[in-house]
């Protein structure tokens, strides 16, 4: 037995069959981490007066008891965790009925009607941790919950609950049309699709009606400044409100906020919270005091845009968000070519009134790559929206529409670097065999010519070296490239993560690491940031920490596969097979799930589900995850049929060979001859 360290009155009390002491410990360690007090029996045999009176003064006096329930439970007739759970539900019947105690957890399928759970369980509100893995989420709704103050919003306890909730077993549906030919590149796929074709700090949102009149509106709900204290100059752009009667015209009034959110993003001083991560909040009627707490700003910019034939008017508002007042308003009328020159006004603006210097080259910068011609313009967000909308033929219709918008202003470089990304995306993950080299070759030509249109434009350099990195498979140009659109855009969530993925590929661990985490600063509602901040610890050995950031990624987003693909992997990385075999098997339909399937079975002696589980991944990509079939079998121990499957990936120049230099299911065979060949072969950055 652990002793308390705290007031047992905000302590909790642990209590789960011996069948699941790993989920339990797991539940426990990441509570503790968080400085929260838990009581959480450890001792391998139960029974006696001593322990029974500890455990009795224990549940009597605890704040919140947290039963974890699973098929073991409901398998065994007795143990003395019933004994726990009937004391606990005795305490029960002494409380008010509004009074937080019991906070029920379930770690597999367990169905919330399971009559051998005790009803007054059944009452209250199930989360479920799959495994015990235990989001920050949970965390935090735990904290709520011993503090003992009131909800701030109606029903907040409860969507919270159902917020971490890892989702339904029921398995989804996957198409198993994307040519997936690497997890890292899936990964990537998704970051540009989350993000906006280009992977910019892009903001598409829509929530509040009305425009800014002249005179200053009265404060927002105030905000306490001693409990609340964000990083100074920092903001988020909420969406600008489509005014104009029309809802078609919404793409125009969204695609003006993205840009008018990267036109912020270029000043300096300014952190300014990125696109996805203020997206969560479309179309939810959220006061801007909680809007500002979520994602760490100071001060939040919103407004209107009406637009007619040739004109616009745009009205917009900055509230500080500490003290509730309006820091500055303003009404603007333009024709539709003036714009760009626009985004320029309110951007300055912003900055002068959140006191911030502005450079001189400022208007160069935001201006930069844009276009004057509004018919361009107005192509250009039909295909970004589109762009971010994913899947094959929504990459072709926006190429499509990158195309009007090039033919209309021949010197538009966003929308070259739009199309090149595109088509990479397109060939990478879309199309046949025989048009893969076209698609890439144009997609190499349109990054060439943005580029040449705009040399210091980081989304040309980010699309040439996707395609360096996915086309021609040259790891060290693409490294360069992307490091060389970090530097042009350092507030870039986005950039970031691509950029920290690769330098940690290359060997560079502590600088890919540190961009990682600064992408998890500025987008922290973003389920993708977390994942691939997760990725990125996997693959840089630190286990333990990619287990709970890919279970942050599932808390906030229970349908990304590839956070549940890394939960598996990490607990197979760390030993714990019969986790990775439980998480993965929650997704069977996912060909990621199924990779990490076939390890895990392996491990757990069930080679003939371990074949199955290959011969899946095999009927849903072919030889296209050669990469993949190497390391299950240099994790099964068949180093030839690894080798074999490596140097057939290198033969088809698979982009999952970028992952090879820090691959942890690669380590069997590190010190193979033929696999060290491939790995000079490929030429990898310097690892500094």
């Amino acid at each position: 037995m652990i002793e308390p360290l705290t007031d047992p009155s905000h302590a909790i009390f642990l209590s789960y069959a011996s069948q699941d002491a790993k989920a339990a410990q797991r539940i426990c360690e990441a509570l503790r981490a968080a400085g929260i007090e838990v009581w959480f029996d450890q001792s391998e045999l139960r029974g006696g007066d001593a322990w029974d009176q500890s455990i009795r003064k224990q549940i009597k006096t605890c704040a919140l008891f947290l039963p974890v329930i699973s098929r073991s439970t409901h398998a065994r007739d007795e143990g003395y965790f019933r004994l726990e759970w009937k004391l606990a539900v005795d305490r029960c019947h002494l409380m008010a009925t509004d009074r937080a105690f019991l906070l029920p957890v379930v770690i597999d399928d367990t169905p919330d009607d399971d009559e051998r759970v005790p009803e007054r369980f059944r009452d209250v509100q199930w989360t479920r941790l799959p495994d015990g893995v235990t989001p920050a989420a949970f965390i935090e709704r735990v904290r709520h919950l011993l503090s003992g103050e009131p909800a701030s919003e109606p029903g907040k306890a409860a969507s919270l609950a159902a917020s971490v909730s890892a989702a339904s077993t029921a398995p989804k549906a996957v198409p198993t049309s994307w040519r997936s030919r690497a997890a890292l590149w899936t990964a990537l796929a998704l970051v540009v699709v989350a993000v906006g074709y280009l992977g910019a700090n892009r903001l598409v949102l829509s929530r509040r009606g009305g425009e800014v009149g002249g005179a200053v509106p009265p404060p927002v709900p105030r905000t306490s400044a001693s409990a609340f204290n964000p990083p100074p100059h920092s903001i988020a752009v909420l969406p600008f409100v489509n005014m104009s009667g029309d809802k078609e015209q919404e793409y125009f009034s969204d695609g003006l906020t993205e840009e008018l959110l990267n036109s912020l993003a270029e000043i300096n001083e300014l952190q300014v919270a990125a696109r996805t991560s203020a997206f969560s909040f479309k179309g939810k009627d959220t006061d801007i005091g909680t809007i500002a707490r979520k994602l760490n700003v100071g001060a939040v910019l919103e407004g209107s845009v009406r637009r007619s034939s040739h004109t616009v008017r745009i009205t917009a508002q900055l509230i500080d968000a500490v003290t509730g007042f309006h820091l500055w308003s303003k009404s603007y009328d333009r024709d539709l070519g003036d714009v760009l020159k626009l985004q320029t006004e309110i951007a300055t603006a912003v900055a002068e009134a959140l006191k911030v210097t502005l450079l001189a080259d400022t208007a160069t910068k935001i201006e930069l790559g844009g276009t004057r011609n509004s018919a361009a313009f107005d192509a250009y967000l039909h295909a970004t929206k589109a762009a971010d909308a994913g899947g094959g033929k929504n990459y072709l219709i926006a190429a499509a529409a990158f195309t009007e918008a090039i033919h209309l202003d021949p010197n538009y470089a966003l929308a070259f670097a739009g199309r090149s990304f595109v088509q990479s995306l397109y060939a990478s993950q879309n199309a046949a065999q025989f048009e893969v080299r076209k698609y890439f070759d144009e997609a190499l030509a349109d990054a060439h010519r943005a580029i040449a249109l705009a040399p210091e434009l980081a989304e040309g350099h980010l699309a040439l070296g996707f395609y360096l990195a996915n086309g021609a498979l040259d790891l060290k140009q693409a490294l360069d490239e992307f490091e060389r659109a970090r530097a042009l855009a350092h507030g870039a969530a986005a950039i970031l993560r691509v950029c920290g993925v690769f330098a940690i590929m290359a060997g560079r661990i502590e600088a890919g690491l540190a961009d990682l985490r600064r992408a998890v600063t500025l987008d922290p509602l973003n389920a993708l940031t977390h994942h691939l901040l997760g990725f990125g610890l996997y693959l840089a050995h630190h286990f333990e920490a990619a287990r709970a950031s890919n279970a942050e990624a599932i808390s906030l987003d229970p349908e990304l596969l590839r956070a549940y693909e890394y939960s598996g992997l990490t607990d197979y990385q760390l030993g714990n097979f019969a986790g990775a075999r439980a998480i993965c098997e929650t997704r069977p339909n996912g060909w990621g799930t199924q990779w990490c399937l076939a390890l895990a079975y392996q491990k757990l002696g069930q080679p003939a589900d371990a074949r199955a589980a290959l011969a899946k991944i095999h009927a849903m990509q072919g030889d296209t995850a050669a990469y993949q079939y190497s390391t299950i079998y240099a994790q099964w121990g068949d180093t030839p049929k690894a080798l074999e499957w490596l140097e057939t990936a290198m033969r088809l120049r698979d982009p999952g060979l970028s992952l090879l230099r820090t691959d942890p299911l690669m380590d069997p065979l590190r010190k193979e001859p033929r696999y060290q060949a491939i790995e000079r072969n490929l030429k990898f950055p310097d690892s500094r």
